[in-house]
Order: C-alpha cells, then structure tokens, then sequence
C-alpha cells in the first residue's frame, strides 16, 4: 500500500486567533529560513539542530502536524508532501516526509522513526541480516554490509523523495501540483529519530555516492539524526568517515543513556557509527567519540527496569547502562531547545534536566 499525504502550513492569524501581531512566542525564530541557509563554525548551527530535532519528532504525526510545528518555529509558509509504503510480510513500514520553505530555496528530508504500536517496525529494527549493498565510494568497488531491515525501507520510498528533490532543484513545488518556486533548492538537510535517523544516513549515503545524484549532494548541509542506531559495518564507517560530503556533514545527537544508539548488539553482528556524535550529559551536548555496541542482548533487559524507575521517585537516580525513556523524542527536542528559547508551542523555555 502507497499512501501520498500534502499539507500546506497554516497562516499566523489562523495559529494564534486571540492574539494580534507577533507576540504570541512565535515564531520561535524569525530568522530560521536564513539560518537554515548560513554556514557555522559548529558541524550544526544549534538552532538548525533545534528546529531538524522538531522536525524528527512531528515526522511520528504527519504533514498537517509537522507544517505546523515548523512554521511556529519560523519557517512561514512551508508546504510539505509525504510518502509512505507499507507491505508487512517485507517488514516495510517506510514513510518520508519532504518539507520546502515558501522561496523554495530550503529543503528538509524527514523520515519517521519507529512507532511504538507498530510491529513492523519493531521487526524492521530486528531485521539485522546484513545485505551486502555496493555504495560508489571514489576508488573503491567494495560491498559494505547494511542493517537489512533498514536498507529495505530507505529504498521503498526513495524514488518518491528523488522525484521531489528534483522538482525542487528545477525550482517546482515539493507538491504534486505543478506549481513553482521563487528559487531553486538552494540547501538541503536529510533527518530523522530512531529508525527515521537510519534511513536518513542511508540516503545521504545514497546522494553522496552515486554519480546520478550529484546536483542533490552539492547541495547537501547536513545529515542530522536523532536517537539513531548503527546502520552498518566498520568499513562502510570507515570509508564513510573518509568521504568529503559525509566526512563532515553527519551529525549523530544521542541524550543520555538512550539505548537505540548501543544497537545492534554484537551477538547480531559488527556495526559501527558515522559522523559525528553529540551527547547530552544533563547539562549540555557535548562532543564525544562515537557510542560503542551493545555486548549482547542481555543489556536489553535493563530497559524495561531503567524504563520504570524514572516513574518512581526514590529510583529517579539509579545508574542504568541503557534506557529507553531516553529514547522519547520529546526528551530531545526538550533538550536541543537553547537557553531562554520558548518551546515549539511558543511558551515558557524548557528547562532541561
């Protein structure tokens, strides 16, 4: 089954009715469509990693949700399409959500993660017999082993997002409705949480490699994940590690003991991370080297008890290894939200803990 979902963002009168004018704490940034374009000193510019974090987490609703989530931040006008395919005896549930602000000039790449209640998902994540997939590094011909699970549903929907992706370079609607755009894409970001976090490297591995999809890659900012388990092996790691795109453009953010970053466990196979890894510790995100497997699926068992203890006051501070609250995207949003920023709602600033 393919399902196409369109959604245009709402105006501000129709966001904020009982107030007048712009202070109703939105937008969170008035500035975003030009930040989301400027180079930083940082591999993330943290309010760009603010807004991709939004993004990731209301990928989980939709595009009515998640257009107007991104225009309370400041991203006026956006318009997003989303396609999803879903054919459970492959283990497929893969939904990617392509959102182009108003001038056409900034593109966002968002995949949703795994949901909860689905089954599937929770196979897909399981599904950890490698394919062997051939990526054109330069000088290389090599196979490189990827999470098969996760290969398989990047792929499902990957000709859809290619086909907006274009329209958006020749400087069309993201939409399927013929219209057109006062720019070109200009910059492009590609993200995701937990298992949208995966298929976003491996398209941003796709983009990076393939010769076809050069005028996509030059235009690539920033592959930003959330939450995001290994992909596949050291050696695609490595090669990734040492490409001129990848190398530098992919940001792996992880909060606290989230478990999703430790897999798979070893007994499955050897994976490693690419790019870089950014931590939140409880006080800031700092940079860290990247998170190690899981030894075996043991470690598996301490979720559900670190999972309970946070609801019980006494146990709030037990050490756990791994959790799996810490895997809710709200924690990262939460989290990425900077000092004194309102929330995406446009009220009080989070306070992080």
């Amino acid at each position: 089954m393919i399902r196409i979902e369109q959604s245009r963002a709402p105006s501000y009168e129709r966001l904020r009715p009982l107030r007048a004018g712009r202070d109703a704490g939105f937008p969170v940034y008035p500035d975003l469509g030009d930040r989301l374009q400027e180079p930083s000193e940082q591999p993330v510019d943290p309010v760009v990693a603010h807004a991709l974090g939004v993004c990731a987490g209301y990928a989980y609703a939709g595009p009515d949700v998640l257009t107007m989530m991104l225009a309370r931040l400041g991203l006026e006008d956006n318009r997003c399409r989303g396609v999803s395919m879903q054919v459970d005896p492959m283990f497929i549930r893969s939904t990617a959500h392509v959102v182009q602000s108003a001038d056409g000039r900034v593109v966002i790449v968002c995949y949703r993660g795994t949901e909860p209640m689905s089954l599937i998902n929770w196979l897909t994540d399981a599904d950890v017999y490698p394919e062997q997939v051939r990526f054109a590094f330069p000088g290389s011909d090599e196979g490189y082993e990827v999470h098969a699970g996760f290969y398989r549903n990047v792929r499902a929907t990957r000709y859809e997002v290619l086909a907006m992706l274009q329209r958006a370079v020749d400087g069309g609607s993201v939409l399927d409705d013929g219209g057109t755009v006062p720019h070109p894409m200009q910059t492009l970001y590609i993200t995701g949480h937990s298992l949208g976090g995966a298929m976003a490297l491996l398209l941003g591995i796709m983009l990076a490699t393939d010769p076809a999809f050069t005028p996509l890659a030059r235009r690539l900012q920033a592959v930003c994940t959330y939450g995001q388990p290994m992909v596949g092996s050291p050696g695609l790691a490595e090669a990734c590690h040492r490409h001129e795109v990848l190398g530098p453009r992919v940001v792996r953010y992880v909060y606290r003991d989230d478990v999703v970053p430790h897999l798979p466990p070893k007994d499955s196979g050897h994976f490693a991370h690419v790019g870089q890894e950014r931590l939140f510790d409880g006080r800031c995100w700092r940079d860290v080297d990247p998170t190690e497997q899981m030894s075996n699926l043991v470690g598996l068992l301490e979720m559900p008890v670190a999972y309970l203890s946070r609801r019980l006051e006494h146990l709030r501070r037990v050490p756990f290894r791994y959790s799996m609250d810490d895997h809710l995207p709200h924690h990262y949003i939460a989290a990425l939200t900077p000092p004194g920023v309102p929330s995406e709602f446009g009220d009080a600033p989070y306070v992080s803990a």
